[in-house]
């Protein structure tokens, strides 16, 4: 009796599957006209302010069942793919593969793009430097340990931009090779994660030695080699590494989350929703940065981050990161930046580009 009922049903999905099939062919025979006439001018491939409209039209017009989350998913996939009809984009990330920044290339990009893993960020900013790669994913904070020195030093000294941003959920698995913590003499990670971990560390495993490798994919790896390590990482990375987690979700935040950047030569355009980010610098003086960013306030510009850096002069200056609303090319914006510019002792615009979806 239930097969009776099931097998109109089952019939109307496959039906819809082959429309479904028959509008996805279309749509990419389409994104191969696009193509051609980007080739034409030499326009970019990935253009994340036009990638930004779209999944916002997705969420905007989302009738349900289906959460615009999942629906923006599938759509970032289709898009993904659609694009590789053009170029298969290359994105250099912190590696081994099974890091959180490979999981960012993938939520950024989908799945139809070509990984490239390095050592380091700073391997992940030359990659871009020298073409070896299209972009470049770095993170750039974590909502429990702040801001990652290393990438906001070296954005102050690359050329690349800034063309895109994400935050992820930073789920940490304590992982080994049996499953279990029998005969575990080190935990390894990245030192963040180590960070991230400490509380829960200190009240489960308080003895076990700690060490601070370069990523959590490296412990991982480490870990698949070697009996006596336990590896903090994903669960994406205990896959790949042929690990079983010993205890799951380990982070002190429940709500952990990091924040990526998307490097590159790519100035997007501006999409309706978008952020610019900003490294300045000011002389040693009471009020000077009052007065640097008097300008914002002034054309109704605001401000959501403020992060300050040690220029490393030995004479107690900063570099000041700043996020602020808006695109560069908007009005009110671009007043306020030719004004800051103009009070600065160092000025340097990181990109504009989309808000994280």
């Amino acid at each position: 009796m239930s097969d009776d009922k099931l097998q109109p049903l089952r019939e109307q999905i496959d039906a819809i599957d082959t429309q479904l099939l028959a509008l996805l062919n279309q749509r990419a025979r389409v994104a191969q006209e696009v193509g051609h006439v980007k080739a034409e001018t030499n326009a970019p491939v990935f253009r994340p302010e036009r990638e930004a409209q779209v999944l916002a039209r997705i969420a905007q017009n989302n009738p349900g069942p289906l959460p615009s989350s999942d629906l923006q998913s599938i759509f970032r996939e289709v898009m993904s793919a659609c694009r590789a009809l053009e170029k298969r984009v290359t994105v250099a990330f912190l590696g081994p593969a099974g890091t959180y920044s490979e999981q960012a290339v993938w939520q950024q990009f989908g799945q139809a793009v070509v990984g490239l893993p390095c050592a380091s960020i700073d391997e992940v900013f030359r990659s871009v430097e020298a073409g070896t790669a299209d972009f470049g994913v770095a993170p750039i904070e974590n909502s429990t340990e702040g801001t990652i020195n290393r990438t906001l030093d070296l954005l102050l000294q690359t050329n690349l931009t800034i063309s895109g941003e994400l935050a992820l959920p930073v789920h940490h698995s304590l992982m080994t090779h049996s499953g279990n913590m029998e005969g575990i003499t080190r935990i390894c990670a990245h030192s963040q994660a180590l960070a991230q971990c400490q509380a829960w560390l200190n009240a489960h495993y308080p003895t076990i030695e700690r060490q601070a490798l370069a990523s959590n994919g490296e412990a991982a790896r480490l870990a698949g080699e070697d009996t006596s390590v336990a590896a903090i990482a994903s669960e994406r990375a205990a896959t790949r590494y042929g690990l079983s987690i010993a205890h799951a979700h380990i982070q002190d935040d429940p709500h952990n989350r990091t924040r990526f950047a998307v490097i590159g030569t790519l100035a997007p355009g501006a999409s309706g929703r978008d952020q610019t980010s900003l490294v300045l610098s000011v002389p040693n003086q009471p009020g000077a940065v009052y007065e640097l960013l008097a300008p914002l306030a002034k054309h109704g510009v605001s401000m959501t981050r403020f992060e300050s850096r040690p220029a490393r002069t030995g004479t107690w200056e900063y570099y000041f990161y700043v996020d602020i609303e808006g695109h560069a090319q908007d009005a009110k914006v671009a007043q306020a930046l030719t004004e800051l510019q103009a009070r600065a002792a160092f000025f340097k615009v990181l990109g504009s580009y989309p808000f994280a979806v």
